[in-house]
């Protein structure tokens, strides 16, 4: 199973956050991608130092014979398409997609943390780096995919949730009530 979260605060060029998230299912089926499980809506706290818009946040499993590095340029030329331009590390953007677990290839990390050379531009790290202390990714991870364990940490989605569900950066505020 391929893991997928996706984010967004800012409406663009797919229209609000909400509806650039459900267009994100779409996109991906017509690039040989289908989602095979897709989680509720959640509106989330920001996370980062600047104050913003809260988030619009989801999680889709998704069928691809796409290796790792080819599904990555796939899906940052999704952001672009969607209105996501360069900018500030945490900041506003309408699309954000992340691979969150990749069959549960590991990649990148080092006894319990991910290992990262400052001084060149991130490698693809499997799973993601943070996905375990993101409340917003790891309830709705929950919703598609109950029983996944995290490949390196060997903990449930559920064990990952509980220890990070009362923590404010990133808290889930709601579950968005839409038409899907």
């Amino acid at each position: 199973m391929i893991l997928l979260g996706l984010g967004s605060n800012r409406a663009g060029d797919w229209g609000t956050p909400a509806e650039t998230l459900d267009r994100v299912g779409r996109e991906l089926a017509a690039a040989g991608c289908p989602v095979t499980h897709r989680s509720p809506l959640y509106v989330t706290a920001a996370l980062g130092p600047e104050p913003q818009d809260a988030f619009v946040n989801g999680v889709l499993a998704i069928s691809s014979s796409l290796p790792p590095e080819a599904l990555l340029r796939r899906l940052k030329g999704l952001e672009r398409c969607a209105g996501r331009r360069s900018g500030r590390r945490w900041g506003p953007r309408a699309l954000d997609i992340d691979i969150l677990d990749y069959r549960g290839l590991v990649r990148g990390w080092s006894a319990s943390s991910p290992v990262r050379d400052r001084m060149r531009p991130p490698p693809l790290v499997l799973p993601h780096p943070q996905l375990h202390v993101r409340p917003f990714v790891l309830l709705p991870l929950l919703d598609v995919a109950p029983r996944w364990r995290h490949p390196v940490l060997k903990q449930s989605a559920q064990q990952l949730w509980n220890r990070v569900r009362q923590q404010s950066e990133g808290r889930v505020l709601k579950r968005l009530e839409t038409a899907r």
